[in-house]
């Protein structure tokens, strides 16, 4: 055990996180997300009992988002004429809120299959029990500077 880490936060993830660099990227994706497949070339870590805004928020405790980026923060954009609703975006905008002074200007979208292609390039994948439509988030790091 260590003092000020989520305990959300598995050795795996943690060793994950510590080494990956400036402008990596990693996806936390819901539980529709073909994670072993878009990770092929990724590390694939499963924490399918848990839902995003969880383990979104235990990794923004330590894990710095990329300043030298307008959107270190990607959401899968909705597909036109999908008739859904996507409240969990706005709780994506207050934890990242709570942990990045941007906030929710630091969020954009990426059109759902030009997501897919970038998710091909993420350093790792994080594969949850999410169950909310569109809740797939990439988040790209930067430099950690305290």
């Amino acid at each position: 055990m260590l003092k000020g880490i989520p305990g959300i936060l598995s050795p795996q993830l943690l060793k994950v996180l510590c080494e990956m660099g400036h402008s990596d990227r990693l996806v936390i994706a819901d539980g529709n997300f073909p994670a072993e497949t878009m990770g092929k070339d990724a590390v694939v870590i499963r924490m399918d009992g848990h839902g995003i805004p969880e383990i979104l928020d235990a990794i923004l405790q330590v894990f710095p988002l990329d300043t030298y980026v307008e959107k270190p923060v990607n959401l899968m954009e909705v597909m036109p004429g999908d008739k859904v609703e996507t409240p969990i975006w706005k709780t994506y905008e207050e934890i990242t809120a709570r942990h990045d002074g941007r906030g929710a200007s630091a969020i954009g979208q990426i059109e759902r299959f030009a997501f897919y292609e970038e998710a091909k390039k993420v350093y790792a994948i994080i594969a949850t029990g999410e169950s909310a439509l569109y809740a797939n988030i990439m988040l790209q790091k930067g430099v950690v500077t305290d």
